[in-house]
């Protein structure tokens, strides 16, 4: 039904953004990596993928399509869904999960929150031919955005509410991050988040 949508960056937060588009405000639910593509810009484009079901519908928005592909390979996989889908694609880039379902590596796949070892097996079974035939490549509007993102935002406390929203326990999000903040003193607030999400 939706293709994109491209407008003003009303809102954005580690799991949602507010596009405004011709005067209407379309909540996305979004992925960490797509955050951090938007959190800086005053105008995005994303790609769109509508779920609806017999009690709720979900709007989810990427940042490429790529990252959009994956998401619906993921959600084609049985017992996976779209909160599922999003956690590994915050976990994990895309260019990192293709090579780790390519790789048959489930261990390391069942590293993302609430995903068992059977649900990553089966993963790497069902998409482990498909997922590399999933080119990337932003568009130029993309790639202006990229360019205008901060690489270096070193802050703890904005990483302990992104994975508090994530749904994480604040007491060990702050263990987990406190670790890491001493290990890589200079990390920004998705290499802090991403490591987080690793060992929790």
């Amino acid at each position: 039904m939706y293709e994109y949508i491209c407008g003003k960056v009303a809102e954005a937060a580690p799991t949602y953004a507010v596009i405004e588009a011709a005067g209407v405000g379309y909540y996305l639910n979004i992925s960490l990596e797509t955050y951090t593509a938007i959190e800086k810009a005053t105008e995005a484009k994303l790609w769109v993928h509508f779920i609806v079901r017999e009690d709720t519908q979900q709007l989810y928005g990427f940042a490429s399509r790529e990252e959009r592909e994956l998401f619906r390979l993921l959600i084609g996989v049985s017992g996976v869904g779209g909160g599922t889908a999003r956690m590994i694609l915050s976990t994990y880039s895309p260019k990192e999960l293709q090579q780790i379902i390519s790789a048959g590596n489930a261990v390391l796949l069942k590293n993302v929150k609430g995903l068992g070892l059977k649900t990553a097996q089966k993963i790497i079974v069902d998409l482990a031919g498909k997922v590399m035939t999933i080119r990337g490549g932003a568009d130029p509007f993309e790639e202006a955005m990229s360019s205008n993102q901060s690489t270096t935002r070193p802050e703890e406390q904005e990483a302990l509410e992104a994975l508090q929203m994530l749904g994480f326990q604040k007491a060990a999000s702050e263990k987990a991050l406190k670790a890491i903040v001493k290990e890589q003193p200079d990390a920004s607030v998705e290499e802090l988040i991403r490591a987080a999400l690793k060992r929790l």
